[in-house]
């Protein structure tokens, strides 16, 4: 039986609905460390670069899967991919939440990677595929400010649970979310839309072409800037919100947990309507380019201003870390730029090269974050056996991140215009 056009639209828009409810748990897992990182060094009694370590384990594991599940979501499809990932991240997440020692959370927080890290590869794939070429951006905006509502939900409204719950409990519960999600991925991803009525072919795996189409991507001199660009914005903003920025505003600023864990939240909120607005911008202007080069030079000017020994009124505060989330988002378009200047049937693999890049960043970057602070720390100060850093040790580390930010703003001028669609051309 032939569906209906409508039909068929409806079942996309549901199965898109299944695959972002997971990339908002994944997000969530990913920023969670943030929220909950003084119960984390009181809990395993950690000192600043254990914590980095601890936090940075998913984005170990979730660095290394993004090549391979752009592989598997191009060759096997996402469907059984998003089973398989909800099952692990699942595993990873009852763990993590029963973890006795350092060890073991460390176990958990790696499963917890493994799970959630082929998301978003696969929910790129599932729009480039069921959805209009023109339209990539804005729906790539649209579930990327649904998803973000697991990091909004990882900043103040975690804090407050963990202090009337426990944060273990909270990870329990999110480990039969995540078995849930998984199966109904598997129930309401197809493999391939249905084209003038009739189902493709179903994906194959061909080791030859896997690897023809790998070294394509890499051998596209196009795909690298976009590559550093994900590195220095992406890998910065992962590294501060996902770790530092709590514990940067209570330490260094003076602020209680509950107005940091406001400014984390008010960050998450900037970049989630940020997604939105950068995505759509760039299709309606139909340019790339120009809104990555205006949002990245801004994104390193909040920087900037957040490490100067200025001390802002409150709401101003609040104003800056909305506005750096803002213009954080900027760097998504990466993935769209990485798309189009790559043969159509590769979208999995060029965007997971891309993507790579900033997790790599961020895994580096927030345990060496922490090693630069241990290095600066005089000792003396410590609460329930966890260090307390000074304003000056923070900037240490944090300059760091303003260096990383830069290099990512200074690639922005190397990405290729594609005019919001596909330029690529086999080469002669």
């Amino acid at each position: 039986m032939v569906e209906s056009p409508s039909v068929q639209q409806r079942r996309r828009i549901l199965a898109l609905s299944s695959v972002v409810a997971a990339y908002a748990l994944s997000f969530f897992q990913r920023f969670a460390p943030a929220g909950i990182a003084s119960d984390l060094a009181a809990a395993f009694n950690t000192t600043a670069s254990s914590l980095g370590a601890l936090a940075a384990t998913y984005f170990y594991v979730y660095t290394l899967m993004q090549v391979p599940t752009g592989i598997l979501v191009d060759t096997l499809g996402p469907r059984r991919i998003l089973l398989i990932g909800g099952l692990v991240g699942g595993a990873g997440s009852l763990l993590f939440g029963l973890a006795p020692g350092l060890e073991l959370a460390l176990v958990g927080r790696t499963l917890i990677g493994l799970g959630v890290s082929v998301t978003f590869i696969a929910m790129l794939k599932i729009i480039a595929q069921s959805f209009e070429e023109r339209r990539f951006a804005t729906l790539m905006g649209l579930a990327m400010l649904i998803g973000n509502l697991g990091s909004v939900l990882a900043g103040a409204p975690l804090s407050w649970l963990a202090q009337v719950t426990s944060w273990r409990g909270i990870f329990v519960a999110l480990a039969a979310v995540s078995v849930l999600l998984g199966g109904a991925c598997w129930l309401l991803v197809r493999e391939r839309p249905a084209v003038a009525g009739k189902a493709e072919p179903k994906p194959q795996f061909d080791r030859a072409l896997v690897l023809s189409g790998l070294r394509s991507v890499l051998k596209n001199r196009d795909t690298w800037p976009t590559v550093c660009v994900n590195f220095g914005l992406c890998g910065s903003f992962f590294a501060f919100a996902g770790l530092w920025a709590a514990p940067f505003l209570m330490q260094a600023r003076g602020l209680t947990r509950d107005v940091a864990a406001n400014h984390v939240s008010l960050y998450f909120v900037g970049f989630a309507l940020g997604c939105v607005l950068m995505g759509a911008l760039s299709d309606r202007l139909g340019k790339r380019k120009p809104v990555l080069i205006v949002s990245s030079h801004l994104y390193l000017l909040c920087w900037l201003l957040l490490l100067t020994s200025l001390r802002l009124p409150l709401t101003a505060s609040y104003c800056l870390f909305t506005a750096m989330g803002l213009v954080t988002a900027g760097f998504i378009l990466t993935w769209a730029c990485a798309k189009e200047v790559n043969a159509p049937q590769l979208s999995g693999m060029s965007t997971s090269v891309t993507n790579m890049a900033g997790f790599l960043a961020g895994a580096v970057l927030q345990p060496l974050v922490g090693w630069v602070m241990d290095r600066a720390w005089q000792g003396g100060r410590t609460s329930s056996g966890a260090r307390l850093f000074s304003p000056e040790d923070y900037q240490a580390g944090l300059l760091l991140l303003v260096a990383v930010a830069a290099f990512g703003t200074i690639s922005t001028w190397w990405i290729r215009e594609t005019g919001c669609r596909n330029i690529w051309k086999p080469p002669v």
